[in-house]
């Protein structure tokens, strides 16, 4: 007769391992993704909103294209910093639940299961942001959420074609599984 111990914390010393796992994957890719880009700060705001003015400066010469003004910049600039910040706030509200002491496997699966979730919307905004920028936009970001896509470009006093429209859409639809009419999409006007 062979007699099994049974290990209740097994279990869940698993589950914890994995959730810290996940924060730390999350947390590789904020790093990497900063390493890559720089910190976000003012000073990284400006020098970003200069060489996009400048880049557009250059554009409008060669194409008699619209520049993306100095405001625009800074809208995109500040999307991206509120982004990663609500992020970096919603992982740690969820790695303190999954780590409590008296945290229910239940709960510990749900952060997981978000922790997961939000790893997997900010690799797709990164990528759906430089498809964007593949196709000729000057700028861009990418905001997912269980059930909808907002992107916001930045828009000629004209507003966006139906081309351009459809180059967003095209690119949301092929790096997601949103339908066409959860994605909105907001056209930052160039004053």
């Amino acid at each position: 007769m062979t007699v099994t111990k049974s290990r209740p914390h097994l279990k869940r010393n698993l589950v914890i391992a994995a959730v810290l796992f996940f924060v730390c994957a999350a947390a590789y890719l904020n790093w990497s993704y900063n390493a890559r880009w720089g910190e976000a700060n003012s000073a990284m705001a400006e020098a970003e909103d200069a060489m996009t003015t400048q880049a557009n400066l250059a554009a409008e010469e060669s194409s008699q294209a619209e520049p993306v003004s100095a405001a625009v910049s800074d809208y995109f600039a500040e999307a991206r910093l509120t982004r990663q910040q609500s992020r970096d706030q919603a992982l740690s509200l969820l790695e303190t639940a999954a780590c409590a002491e008296t945290a229910s496997q239940e709960v510990i699966d749900s952060a997981m299961n978000d922790i997961t979730v939000m790893a997997n919307w900010s690799l797709l905004e990164s990528k759906i942001e430089n498809e964007l920028l593949a196709k000729d936009f000057a700028d861009c970001v990418v905001y997912l959420s269980a059930d909808v896509c907002t992107v916001a470009v930045p828009a000629p006093a004209e507003g966006l074609s139906e081309t351009d429209v459809a180059k967003i859409t095209d690119a949301v639809l092929a790096n997601t599984d949103y339908t066409a009419a959860q994605i909105n999409v907001i056209e930052v006007m160039n004053y």
